[in-house]
């Protein structure tokens, strides 16, 4: 039986297919406040605006593809059962072949009403107000936003118990409860940590860290456990 790995992949590592990084050094995200593009109640007060910004990243996502950093995922799974928990809401895992992927904080993709219990779909056209589901409600983008529930923790909680080796790549460990997922690993176990500003992380006695951008660093890695 194939060794587990579960990854967790932040923004660093779609950063290098051109997409912006989820929070610049000045606070906002592509020039916007997060409380005006990235909250339920930003949605109430200015949906057109939160739309037209949901709008343009799904538009970014589509143009941009895959990097060295995805496909060196892939690669594992020559040797390895590889599960992925992103905060990445681009589909670029997908796209480079990776198999089993769960996207934590939802996918720019989908979209889905604002019903309580909402039906979800896939869509190929920007989102407009007036939009509506099948159920008659507004749609919106299929974001789990600031303030909001993260239905799939625990499954990922359960995903990362499982673990024989543990990867986190390109993420600064810095949004919750993402952040703690590294309480729910097994004892003991190899954790490996890809990125170009490394996160704080308790001194692990099988803790290897590699300070490098996701494209060159994972390429690293790759050396080291495949070989």
């Amino acid at each position: 039986m194939k060794k587990r790995i579960v990854v967790l992949t932040g923004a660093g590592v779609s950063a290098e297919s051109g997409l912006q990084t989820f929070r610049d050094s000045n606070g906002l995200w592509e020039n916007h406040r997060i409380e005006d593009v990235a909250t339920p109640q930003a949605f109430e007060r200015n949906p057109a605006l939160v739309l037209d910004f949901y709008n343009r990243r799904r538009n970014a996502v589509l143009k941009a593809t895959p990097n060295a950093a995805h496909e060196a995922l892939v690669k594992l799974e020559e040797k390895f059962d590889v599960q992925i928990i992103t905060q990445n809401i681009d589909d670029l895992h997908e796209r480079a072949g990776s198999k089993n992927i769960m996207h934590l904080h939802g996918e720019i993709t989908k979209c889905r009403t604002t019903a309580t219990f909402p039906k979800f779909y896939e869509y190929n056209t920007d989102l407009k107000v007036g939009d509506k589901g099948a159920d008659g409600y507004q749609l919106r983008p299929h974001i789990v936003w600031f303030g909001e529930a993260v239905p799939m923790m625990q499954i990922a909680m359960n995903m990362v118990s499982t673990a024989d080796i543990f990867l986190i790549v390109g993420t600064s460990l810095a949004v919750y409860p993402a952040a703690s997922l590294v309480n729910y690993l097994p004892y003991n176990i190899p954790i490996y940590v890809v990125d170009k500003k490394l996160p704080s992380l308790p001194n692990l006695p099988k803790l290897t860290a590699i300070e490098q951008p996701a494209t060159i660093g994972m390429q690293m890695l790759l050396e080291k456990i495949l070989t």
